[in-house]
């Protein structure tokens, strides 16, 4: 057994709006060893990328967080921003999700490679900045007839490879890739995976990997932790959670993927709901297709399964917590409660 690269307890990340707080990561926990590769899945708006962020404390202002997030024995809630860019790069990597606003259309690519490297790896030659840059950026398939030119002589597609090469030049410990292969073709998307897999194989990188794809997670990942409306309603080994989901949303967005086998569409009725005023109880009751009468009034208790695994549903448990007579299925009309939830 290792320690964990990185250990969340309890992490909560607050946006301040006029109409009340929106409650985006609200009470998540988690372990990520050396090595390891940890899938983060949900819909749209369950706060995968604010999760990400408030990892490295990469927050906008009006956002307030607390709780613990503990990396080399420091808990990086509440360190200055010099201290948290003294981690950033060669500690604590990010892949953002969109490449076209973080690249600097005045600079060229040559310049965004010796910037970051001479920032954060100030003992290296120019020789050998422009040997690891070209390394790092033929690794991503960009040769090196293009080192000296501008963003926006490069596709979508080349700029976000540019992005995951800037980020995984200073072999940082442990990678946060938000939406790594967005806009990528399947082949390009091939090749950025085996970057990942060497960097994990090579350097025992621990890498969170945020995506839609549920593909990308049963080939590349290790473990999934499945997020809805703030929470962490799954995690476990990636193999066991895809034969056998123990959660209803997971099954139910594992139901929604598209394979050779499909014959027709499924999808989960409603929307994640409103972060600012969610729904009592279980987050997901409104639109669960298995819903219990104890659900839209008793918030779930953790449980661990077997296999290392943790679901938060009142299907598994705790029985002696739930009422006398609110085990039972509770019957109403779904799709009427999530569109009006």
């Amino acid at each position: 057994m290792t320690d964990p690269v990185l250990a969340v307890r309890n992490l909560r990340v607050y946006y301040g709006t006029p109409r009340g707080a929106v409650r985006a990561v609200d009470g998540i926990s988690l372990d990520i060893d050396p090595g390891e590769v940890l899938g983060l899945v949900g819909e749209s708006g369950c706060g995968k990328s604010t999760l990400g962020r408030g990892i490295l404390g990469l927050l906008p202002e009006g956002a307030v967080s607390d709780g613990e997030v503990l990396y080399g024995g420091r808990n990086l809630v509440g360190l200055s921003r010099k201290q948290l860019r003294r981690l950033r790069g060669p500690d604590l990597g990010l892949i953002f999700q969109e490449p076209m606003t973080r690249l600097n259309p005045l600079l060229r690519i040559e310049d965004h490679f010796s910037e970051t490297l001479s920032q954060h790896a100030p003992g290296l030659s120019k020789r050998e900045i422009r040997n690891r840059s070209l390394e790092t950026l033929g690794k991503m398939g960009i040769p090196p007839t293009r080192f000296r030119q501008y963003p926006y002589e490069f596709s979508g597609g080349m700029r976000q490879r540019i992005m995951i090469a800037l980020a995984l030049v200073l072999r940082p410990k442990l990678l946060v890739a938000d939406e790594p292969t967005t806009s990528l073709d399947v082949i390009v998307e091939a090749q950025i995976l085996a970057v990942l897999a060497d960097l994990k194989r090579d350097f025992g990188t621990a890498l969170l990997l945020i995506t839609h794809n549920l593909g990308i997670i049963a080939e590349a990942c290790d473990r999934v932790a499945v997020m809805y409306a703030g929470r962490l309603v799954e995690e476990g080994p990636a193999r066991e959670i895809f034969a056998s989901p123990a959660h209803p949303y997971t099954r139910e967005l594992l139901r929604s993927t598209i394979s050779l086998e499909t014959t027709g569409l499924h999808s989960i009725p409603g929307a994640p709901p409103n972060l600012i005023d969610p729904p009592s109880g279980c987050r997901f009751n409104p639109r669960c297709p298995d819903v219990l009468r104890v659900c839209p009034d008793e918030f779930p208790i953790p449980v661990r399964l077997e296999g290392d695994r943790r679901v938060e549903c009142w299907l598994h448990g705790p029985k002696e917590k739930i009422p006398s007579g609110a085990a039972e299925p509770l019957e109403r009309e779904k799709l009427a409660a999530a569109d009006g939830a």
